[in-house]
């Protein structure tokens, strides 16, 4: 089995698994764990977990799973959510990393979370077990996690567990970490609308859980029956991750998470009074490779007509055991309603690719909003100031034009990174290569005035922490991944590098000047304590040390050399508060103005 990609589509990661036998590999682990227990005296109480770990030499597996009675019992009970203030009030915070400043909160099944922290330890030594404590990079992959009913439950919480400790890569020329599959049987959703939020936050953790759901299994949809009765929409059970709907019929995959509730609706009063066992799981998956996997979020473009998205939505509903041919007016009425919402969300999905489609045929248009601004960079090193300095100073009347040029390129950037971000793609797919290689350009050109506004409010600092957009973070993040994967190959590029040498590599780097400038003025300022000030000279020295690597990297634009460039300025104002006795590799460079040669040679290097 090769490694799992990192980013993969929902249709995808579905034909993946069936194809390659890890549906049938993770029931098999499941029944093979249910059988060592069922004689064991702790399957007869209450809420008991059981879990093994299997490493085989292709791929590692974790099952866990549930007694009868458990599943038995908490389909009776149905499902409350416990919230993470009360996880907390419990000094249980071990979730605490999905809290966001914009999603404060969130809540998990309580049956779920009680089993994970009854079960806590003997979870941190199996955690041990497969990841690094340091790196959090897992030691055997592929991994899956598997679970049956509240065990799935189970699996897909310790796969969150895993995905926070997984750090990002230090160093741009690291490949991104590798990333645990988790596949549920039977098991309901897990938290509400802020536990969905902080996944879908994380650009490929969605695309880490598959569950498969059969159409005569109630308890996959006790979560449904829960938002029926909830007086809170905020406490209603919400999705994430990708489904597989099945039924003797077939089965669909969707993973357009506003659909799935409605159509586990749907197929809810057909399920039968008793939870299904993994027997029942496992014929479906054997049945699944002779069985087409019809995509829940349907690829039909606009220009097709409407009949046939109505037609593909009654198949889908077929396919997954909603009767269609009923004869009773109620269940007719509740089909329309639904076929209705289908058809209209479809036409959602198909206008946003539309827009997408729209806006790779303005790549062009795009290049001639760059090339004005490039025109103002010019303009701009013309009068010794540099473009930054001067969009930050507001030097000139051409400087308002900047503004709604800026406005353009990030309006349309934010958006194509949104749409993008929403479903998780194959490994560095995102955005193609052209796209990138725009994008990178992009930052690296806009971003710089970005700061300028930024730090044109007095009192502000610490820009990369407190004032930049998401949508900055995420392309740099897509090029150092796309970077990363050809790091072994050859490019034939040279042109390209060449074009971007006229810009800063790092597109924060203004903004660490203007944070250096910052530092400066609280190391001369009386008023400041001793804590700022040895805060400040930290930071200056480290300032000075990342400076002179992008300088010896020839990853500046010589531009920051400028007469009247904050970063000249800060070097003046440095200059005067350091002991004459100071003496580093950048005092060396600046006093004996290398930096004359620095654009001829940084010419020569690239």
């Amino acid at each position: 089995m090769s490694q799992l990609p990192i980013y993969i589509s929902g249709l995808d990661l579905a034909n993946l698994v069936v194809n390659s036998d890890l549906l049938q590999i993770s029931c098999g682990a499941i029944k093979d764990l249910q059988t060592e227990s069922s004689s064991d005296q702790q399957d007869s109480c209450s809420l008991s977990l059981r879990y093994k770990l299997h490493k085989k030499s292709k791929y590692t597996h974790i099952a866990f799973t549930t007694s009868t009675l458990s599943r038995k019992e908490l389909l009776q009970q149905g499902g409350d959510l416990v919230s993470s203030t009360t996880l907390k009030e419990l000094e249980f915070p071990i979730f605490d990393f999905l809290c966001s400043e914009t999603n404060r909160s969130f809540s998990i099944h309580r049956a779920a979370i009680t089993l994970f922290k009854a079960h806590f330890k003997e979870l941190s030594q199996l955690k041990t077990q497969i990841q690094d404590s340091k790196t959090g990079e897992l030691l055997s992959t592929p991994l899956i996690v598997t679970g049956h009913s509240i065990g799935g439950s189970v699996a897909s919480l310790f796969t969150l567990w895993l995905l926070d400790n997984i750090k990002q890569p230090l160093q741009k020329n690291q490949p991104p970490p590798k990333l645990p599959l988790c596949v549920t049987f039977g098991s309901p959703f897990i938290g509400n609308q802020g536990l969905q939020q902080a996944i879908l936050e994380f650009s490929n953790w969605n695309s880490c859980f598959l569950h498969v759901v059969g159409n005569k299994d109630p308890f996959p949809k006790t979560s449904i029956a829960h938002n029926d009765t909830t007086q809170s929409v905020s406490e209603d059970y919400k999705a994430f991750g990708t489904f597989i709907l099945c039924s003797e019929k077939g089965c669909a995959c969707v993973d357009d998470l506003e659909v799935v509730s409605r159509l586990l609706e749907s197929t809810r009063r057909q399920a039968s009074c008793e939870s299904q066992e993994i027997d029942y799981y496992a014929e479906i998956v054997n049945d699944l490779k002779s069985k087409v996997i019809i995509r829940g979020n349907s690829q039909l473009d606009l220009s097709f007509v409407q009949p046939l998205i109505k037609a593909g939505i009654i198949l889908q509903l077929e396919a997954i055991g909603v009767e269609m041919t009923t004869q009773q007016q109620q269940k007719k009425e509740d089909n329309n309603n639904l076929i209705s919402m289908l058809e209209e969300r479809e036409k959602v999905l198909m206008a946003e690719r539309a827009k997408i489609r729209d806006s790779k045929k303005n790549l062009n248009q795009i290049k001639i909003k760059m090339a004005q601004l490039e025109w103002y960079k010019k303009f701009s090193k013309n009068k010794e100031i540099g473009y930054y300095d001067c969009y930050k100073n507001q030097l000139w009347r051409r400087d308002r034009d900047v503004t709604r040029l800026k406005k353009f390129l990030t309006n349309y950037w934010k958006n194509l990174v949104e749409s993008a971000q929403r479903k998780p793609q194959k490994e560095g797919a995102f955005i193609g290569a052209a796209w990138l290689y725009a994008g990178r350009n992009y930052r690296r050109m806009v971003e710089p005035l970005d700061i300028a506004e930024y730090y044109r409010e007095n009192g502000n600092r610490d820009y990369q922490t407190h004032g930049r957009s998401r949508h900055y973070i995420l392309l740099e993040q897509w090029q150092e991944e796309d970077d990363a994967k050809k790091l072994t190959s050859s490019p034939n590029n040279k042109k390209k590098e060449d074009v971007a040498g006229i810009l800063t590599e790092d597109s924060c780097f203004w903004a660490k000047v203007e944070d250096a400038l910052i530092s400066c003025k609280l190391l001369e300022a009386e008023t400041s304590c001793p804590v700022e000030k040895q805060s400040a000279k930290e930071n200056l020295d480290m300032f000075e040390q990342y400076a002179m690597e992008q300088i010896n990297n020839y990853a500046v634009s010589p531009e920051i050399f400028l007469k009247q460039s904050s970063f000249v300025k800060w070097w003046k104002l440095f200059q005067g508060i350091i002991e004459t006795s100071h003496d580093s590799p950048l005092s060396d460079f600046m006093k004996n103005e290398r930096y004359l040669q620095y654009e001829k040679r940084s010419a020569s290097f690239r």
